[in-house]
């Protein structure tokens, strides 16, 4: 019975909702990864920023003070300038250098939300099977109770001289095997809640898990956040290639300065004061012997990303039909087990009327009773199986669980 109400309890949390529509799936994960996320996010920013802003040429400020005695009077001299030199016109290169910069930020944000969305993954995924693992501990153990009460049968018609000991001893020996699988369930769960309490601040023993859907493969692609940071990836690349090629075109440069000099020498003759600016135009056409091929390397890194966008959908039509394949061989054992508990429960009344009439023994009783509980339990395990299943797609699916 035992098996029976942990996996009534496991459904009514699982049924709770898919997910409340103000609870987010950073939730399942620790205050300090949700925080390394955040600053992932920020370093995202900035390096768009910086890039976006990188043909903004700095402007440059110098002053000098220098003092000498090389003769027998001091000699003092000053120079202070202001200095820019700034692009204004590249062929196109600053718009697409503005529009790569924003190109590379989406693709980062979105290499930081599939990583993110991983570890959420892999959240859920253990504390799903640290409930599963409850469930197989309450198998187990209905389990030995069974091979227990075999035991008491063979040790019986052994002494009794019905049964030879060959069979006693492979009874004694299941029996063992039964007990050792359970200590190392509880092991494998201890493993599981160290790893769960690794990524995640929640107590796993009140922690819901999300109830999943399985949903079409149209909207599996559609919303498939990898697909999608694989299709950000040909904006980026796109703009690179135009980038690249205008760093090859004629460009133009703004120039101006002010210079100003103060110097106190015993050789002045003149105004040891003067101050003075330039300012014009400067033009640039750069010719390297390896333009075509630097043009042509990031062209081709454009249209590869292409091609790796159709080999990603391929990969994640496999990945959904494996899925659903590996979902429909779950619902068939599930079914089975359901057949096998409506079998038990029919041996379970026809025994309790036997033993009621004194034809079977309440061990026999027992027996079918542990039988009934345990397919219960498996038709639970199976269905956490099936959760586990659809965890997967969810790992890529963009909108909320």
């Amino acid at each position: 019975m035992k098996a029976l109400k942990l996996s009534i309890a496991l459904l009514a949390l699982c049924s709770s909702a898919l997910f409340a529509s103000d609870e987010k799936l950073e939730s399942y994960i620790s205050e300090t990864k949700k925080e390394q996320f955040r600053y992932d996010y920020e370093k995202n920013e900035a390096e768009s920023s910086k890039l976006r802003d990188s043909w903004i040429a700095p402007l440059n400020l110098n002053y000098s003070y220098l003092k000498s005695n090389p003769y027998t009077e001091e000699q003092i001299n000053e120079n202070a300038s202001i200095k820019m030199d700034q692009l204004i016109f590249q062929s196109g290169g600053i718009y697409y250098g503005i529009k790569f910069a924003e190109a590379s930020k989406i693709y980062a944000d979105y290499s930081v939300d599939v990583a993110k969305r991983k570890l959420v993954k892999d959240a859920i995924s253990l504390l799903m099977q640290i409930k599963q693992m409850d469930l197989k501990r309450e198998k187990q153990n209905l389990l030995i109770k069974n091979s227990e009460i075999s035991l008491a049968q063979k040790k019986e018609n052994y002494l009794n001289g019905q049964l030879d000991s060959g069979f006693l001893d492979s009874a004694i020996i299941e029996r063992n095997q039964l007990i050792q699988a359970l200590y190392d369930m509880e092991t494998n769960k201890e493993r599981l809640i160290s790893k769960f309490h690794a990524i995640s601040d929640m107590d796993y023993k009140d922690t819901t898990v999300p109830s999943l859907k399985l949903f079409s493969q149209k909207e599996f692609l559609e919303q498939n956040i990898v697909l999608t940071m694989s299709q950000s990836q040909i904006e980026k690349n796109r703009y690179f290639s135009d980038v690249t090629t205008a760093k090859y075109l004629p460009k133009v440069n703004f120039v101006a300065g002010y210079n100003w000099d103060k110097s106190d020498t015993i050789f002045q003759f003149g105004p040891n004061e003067k101050d003075y600016y330039n300012v014009g135009l400067k033009a640039n056409l750069p010719l390297d012997v390896n333009s075509f091929r630097d043009m042509e390397s990031s062209k081709v890194d454009y249209m590869k990303s292409k091609i790796v966008v159709e080999d990603r959908k391929r990969e994640l039509v496999a990945i959904y039909e494996q899925v659903v394949q590996n979902i429909e061989n779950l619902e068939k054992k599930k079914q089975l087990s359901v057949e096998n508990r409506d079998i038990y429960e029919r041996l379970l009344s026809d025994t309790k009327q036997l033993f009621n009439a004194g034809y079977k023994a309440e061990f026999d009783v027992e027996l079918m009773q542990n039988s009934v509980e345990i397919q219960k339990s498996d038709v639970s395990i199976y269905e956490i199986d099936k959760q586990l299943e659809l965890l997967t797609l969810y790992e890529m699916y963009k909108n909320e669980i």
